[in-house]
């Protein structure tokens, strides 16, 4: 049944990168605010880092939870699950952080990944408990392709549409934190600052 892993290693790193997808649970600090659990899918944004460090490629989209929730306490779960033949759930539980697309560091973090015109920011999740279970009630499913609507989406509208819909959907999230309002400091694409 469940166990708890010193590090990501071995197995639990094997099984990690070979999933097509995950989910990232965040909270606001407090009694209010709503629990955010995101799906993320698209190939190639996610990457162990080390034993103890994980990122994935944030890319533009309706809404910036994930974003306000780090910033605001840095609390994190980043669930896997198995739908093959062969069950388990990992968990990585951990203090995540923002690095926008404005950073000083954000083109190093991005470097791991695939260019993307829709990336707003790289999360990075020091991982602080790894664990894994048995995950015997989940279904059996198989991946038929990726479903990558989202970058042809974000390239269609443009560097400067791509500006103007995070500015409009990704300033705060749903219960009022900032989110992803780096943008409001930047004329965008081509401008000096």
């Amino acid at each position: 049944m469940g166990k708890v892993h010193a590090a990501i290693t071995g197995r639990v790193r094997s099984f990690i990168e070979r999933q097509p997808v995950f989910f990232v649970a965040t909270a606001p600090s407090g009694d209010g605010g709503h629990v955010n659990v995101s799906p993320k899918g698209l190939a190639d944004t996610f990457v162990v880092v080390d034993e103890h460090t994980v990122a994935y490629l944030d890319l533009t989209a309706s809404g910036a939870e994930t974003i306000a929730h780090l910033r605001q306490n840095g609390r994190v779960t980043v669930m896997f699950c198995s739908f093959e033949a062969k069950p388990n759930v990992v968990r990585l539980h951990g203090r995540g952080r923002v690095v926008g697309l404005y950073d000083d560091d954000f083109a190093a973090w991005a470097s791991r990944f695939p260019a993307n015109a829709a990336a707003r920011a790289v999360i990075v999740v020091d991982v602080e408990r790894v664990s894994d279970s048995c995950g015997y009630a989940l279904p059996l499913m198989s991946l038929d392709q990726e479903r990558d609507l989202l970058t042809p989406n974000m390239e269609r509208r443009g560097p400067d549409g791509v500006l103007a819909y995070r500015r409009r959907k990704n300033r705060t999230s749903i219960d009022g934190l900032p989110a992803f309002d780096d943008d409001d400091d930047h004329d965008g694409p081509g401008s000096d600052e």
